[in-house]
């Protein structure tokens, strides 16, 4: 209570984005109609070729930081009670696996992994929302979530078969992708056979379904014709 990791000492900066903030203001006058993209490349194309005595000027200046940035890490470590240190900890490694969350989506989506099948309900969300009556984003949500519940089996059927659907499309194209991974090396990347089998299409679930309650009849029959 009364610590946030707020008030951490922030990280010191390293040579390279000390040059960047350096100069980035110049290099954007000179260069007013490029993207951030473009300029990032300009600032990294310089840094390249700025001779090692001036690159030394910034890494000093990190050096210094650092220590600076050491004493004032322990003194804030000094101020904590066990209590706070562990909250602090706790709070730390959520940042860091959302940190990690973010980047992992972020290279899924680069490597073209499939978008997750919809359900019903997320398919009548999607054609209804804008035009749904509500002051904001949750109080639509809310009004189409009453009036999904309100809708009747057969009203609901269109949009549970297009989620049917959708399952088929997202198991094929996740099998082409991972495919895919496994010749790049990604086997990370590909889904368990335990995984496979619980996310399977739901043809195949009722084909199954009806098997089982096929086989149980003819168990039945065999049982009856014995006695």
């Amino acid at each position: 209570r009364g610590i946030s990791s707020d008030q951490r000492p922030k990280r010191p900066l390293t040579a390279y984005l000390r040059f960047v903030m350096d100069n980035r203001p110049a290099f954007r006058e000179k260069n007013p109609e490029a993207s951030n993209l473009e300029l990032i490349k300009k600032l990294a194309d310089a840094w390249k070729e700025l001779p090692s005595s001036q690159k030394q000027v910034y890494e000093e200046a990190r050096k210094t930081d650092w220590k600076r940035y050491g004493e004032q890490m322990a003194a804030y470590k000094a101020q904590l009670t066990p209590a706070q240190a562990a909250a602090l900890k706790e709070e730390r490694r959520k940042q860091l696996a959302k940190r990690r969350s973010i980047r992992a989506k972020r290279e899924l989506n680069l490597l073209g992994k499939p978008k997750r099948a919809r359900s019903g309900f997320n398919i009548f969300l999607s054609e209804n929302f804008q035009e749904s009556e509500g002051i904001s984003p949750v109080a639509k949500l809310k009004k189409l979530f009453d009036t999904w519940q309100k809708l009747s089996t057969s009203q609901k059927q269109p949009y549970l078969q297009l989620a049917e659907d959708d399952k088929v499309r997202y198991e094929n194209e996740m099998k082409s992708w991972e495919a895919k991974m496994i010749e790049l090396g990604r086997e990370d990347l590909v889904r368990s056979k335990k995984q496979r089998l619980k996310k399977k299409p739901a043809e195949t679930a009722k084909q199954a379904e009806t098997a089982k309650v096929s086989s149980g009849g003819n168990k039945a029959k065999l049982k009856k014709s014995e006695e």
